[in-house]
């Protein structure tokens, strides 16, 4: 009588075998885009490394071979890996068994695969394992393999191979069915080290690296099989990534416009916000010639966005020296800081204005190889005319507030044709990663704000001089990047301050600068002396206030003011900035109303670091214990910046996720 306990094990080893044989016909019948080995020679030294896949993606695994690159794989104690494990056996690969329990109160043998898995490394066989686990979040790496690879000093090597045609299966982690017949591609990602003393900060930065390195080699192996990831991504919507009505009448409205376009820019001119000599490059036509070779195209909305990118623009050229940047911007402001601070080989342009003639003028002009969105930098056209192309896209530093998220999740048919295309999203905290995957992003993934990274802003040394001697010695309150209904609020504020600081001087910058003769009359109303900073005035020592409605002067403001309140968030705008603040030593007070930097915000306010206000007898209460108080305010700047070293980090993710798609290096620039 046969024993009923090896019929199991009978039938694993039977569908083991018929997989291992598909597993050959596919590999067999597909054509490589690039041969599997040529990539794995750059990356050989590495061995033995931790190799790692997304669970979805690991079936073509055994594919994966390279000479003197021999490597054991972790698995599972449970009936489907068994079928694998003698899958595995049948090209000849040594198992460990055991995997991680993701949080679960299951003993599944993680204790012996760990040991296992660093005992062989240190023989020198490399170990491969899938960075998410079952139970966990598909696509999200765990600490599993950031512990083996520091317990055997050996680094991460993220891997990904796909196939132009396959089968995606509705499991947690979007199991795929390689087809045979297909074109097949290849990608290694940047590998990750960590560092055996790693604290726990420095373990969950490499955690994310991982992450953002895995994402980054799967999606360039869908591209490079010619294959849409999107039915393989865990998580995203399904539906059709073709512009739906509204973005064709979006685009339909926006070349028919064009006549109106002229008058448009006129009426911006005549505020300033456009620069009359170089119109043309607003309409496609670029006013200077592209630069010979590979081109990254940067785009940035104003100011902040800027600043935000000059330093990874820097990074990535220390990286790729080769390379020309191209930077477009839409505000006369970003255009003057771009020509004080763009480096070598780099150019700017004003950005070509949504409509699709004047996009395809733009990108037949400049051909870029890669083209990077910033923050909300969302424009259908430019899209669209650059993905039709073939030009990667990436969006750094993204962004968008849940108000902007509901009304995109409302359109399907403009959200997921637009986030679809982008081949990389890099967003601020793991939140926004969600949000741009649900809209279709294929790859994105969380890295932290750019904008913690960037130095302080530029200060004009001799504009700070002139503004001293009617403020030298006088105690000072900034209240920054002010929106309509909060310039009362700080005049009341000013008002129930002078009682307990008769030289107190309010300087009020505003948001938007053309409301600066509005605030000023406000304040004369209210019996305030005030001399206002757009007509050329200085302030005096009779000023109760100062109005700087002017651009581009907040970080000169911050170096003069101790204090800084920053608006838009005594009324519901969702708040500023407050990073630059702090870089000046200024200290920050808020209203309630930060979500659109939440992630700063409430680092801040848990570090003790900003403080939160209310009405106008609440900001003078704060401002003034500030203001009277040295050592409180020294105790906030140390604060401040202890909460924002502790948020850095989001420009060398960014610019490690940026390498694996950048044009490829030419033979002759990587021999010189």
């Amino acid at each position: 009588m046969a024993n009923v306990g090896q019929k199991p094990k009978l039938v694993h080893a039977a569908v083991g075998s018929l997989l291992a044989r598909y597993i050959n016909l596919v590999g067999n019948s597909s054509r490589q885009r690039q041969d599997v080995a040529v990539r794995f020679d750059a990356y050989s030294h590495h061995h033995p490394c931790v190799v790692t896949m997304w669970h979805g993606q690991f079936l073509l695994l055994p594919l994966i071979k390279y000479p003197g690159f021999e490597a054991d794989v972790m698995l599972a104690r449970h009936g489907d890996a068994e079928i694998l494990g003698h899958t595995l056996r049948r090209f000849g690969i040594n198992l460990i068994r055991g995997a991680g329990a993701a949080g679960r109160n299951k003993d599944r043998g993680g204790a012996h695969a760990y040991r296992a898995a660093v005992q062989t490394l240190r023989e020198g066989r490399s170990v491969a394992m899938t960075a998410d686990v079952p139970g966990g979040e598909a696509r999200q790496a765990g600490l599993g393999v950031v512990m083996v690879a520091r317990q055997s000093g050996r680094p991460i090597l993220p891997m990904a191979i796909a196939t132009s045609r396959y089968m995606a299966f509705n499991t947690w982690s979007r199991m795929t069915l390689n087809l045979p017949w297909s074109d097949l591609g290849f990608a290694i990602g940047e590998p990750v080290s960590v560092p055996r003393e790693a604290s726990p900060e420095e373990l969950e930065a490499c955690r994310l690296a991982v992450e953002s390195s895995l994402n980054t080699a799967t999606q360039l192996a869908y591209e490079r099989a010619h294959a849409d990831p999107t039915r393989a991504t865990p998580g995203l919507p399904r539906g059709s990534t073709k512009p739906g009505m509204r973005l064709w009448a979006y685009r339909a409205f926006t070349s028919l416009a064009r006549p109106a376009v002229p008058l448009l820019l006129n009426m911006r001119a005549r505020r300033g916000k456009e620069d009359p000599s170089r119109r043309d490059e607003r309409l496609g036509r670029p006013s200077i010639a592209r630069p010979a070779g590979k081109l990254v195209w940067v785009h940035a909305a104003s100011v902040g966005e800027t600043n935000a990118v000059l330093p990874l623009m820097g990074q990535l050229r220390e990286r790729r020296p080769e390379l020309s940047f191209l930077l477009t911007t839409g505000t006369v402001t970003s255009a003057t800081l771009a020509a004080e601070r763009l480096g070598p080989n780099a150019l700017h342009q004003y950005a070509p204005l949504d409509a699709p003639e004047y996009v395809r003028g733009f990108l037949d002009h400049w051909h870029p190889d890669l083209a990077i969105f910033t923050e909300s930098e969302i424009w259908p056209n430019l899209i669209l005319e650059s993905a039709k192309r073939d030009i990667p896209l990436a969006l750094v530093n993204g962004r968008m507030t849940k108000r902007s998220y509901r009304r995109w999740r409302r359109t399907p048919g403009v959200a997921r044709p637009l986030f679809s295309r982008f081949s990389l999203v890099l967003a601020q905290n793991d939140l926004l990663a969600r949000y741009f995957k649900s809209l279709g992003a294929t790859c994105a993934t969380s890295v932290g704000n750019l904008k913690i990274d960037t130095p302080p802003p530029r200060v004009d040394a001799a504009a700070l001089e002139r503004l001293r001697p009617g403020l030298e010695g006088r105690a000072l309150l900034v209240a920054a990047s002010t929106h309509e209904g909060e310039d009362a609020i700080v005049a009341e504020a000013h008002r129930q301050l002078r009682s307990s600081v008769p030289d107190l001087c309010t300087i009020i910058a505003p948001r938007h600068p053309e409301r600066g003769a509005a605030i000023a009359d406000l304040l004369r109303s209210q019996g305030f002396s005030v001399a206002q900073r757009s007509l050329g005035a200085l302030p005096q020592r009779a000023n109760d206030a100062y109005v700087a409605d002017t651009i581009g002067e907040l970080g000169m403001l911050y170096a003069l003011a101790p204090v800084a309140f920053i608006g838009g968030s005594l009324v519901d705008r969702g708040g500023q900035n407050p990073i630059e603040a702090i870089r000046q030593g200024a200290a920050v007070i808020t209203g309630p109303h930060w979500q659109n930097f939440s992630d700063t915000y409430r680092a801040l306010i848990d570090h003790g670091a900003a403080i939160v206000v209310r009405s106008a007898p609440e900001l003078a209460t704060a401002a003034g214990r500030l203001l009277g108080d040295r050592t409180e305010l020294s105790l906030m700047r140390d604060r401040a910046s202890t909460a924002l070293t502790a948020l850095s980090g989001a420009l060398p993710r960014t610019v490690e996720a940026l390498l694996q798609f950048l044009p490829q290096q030419d033979p002759l620039a990587r021999a010189s």
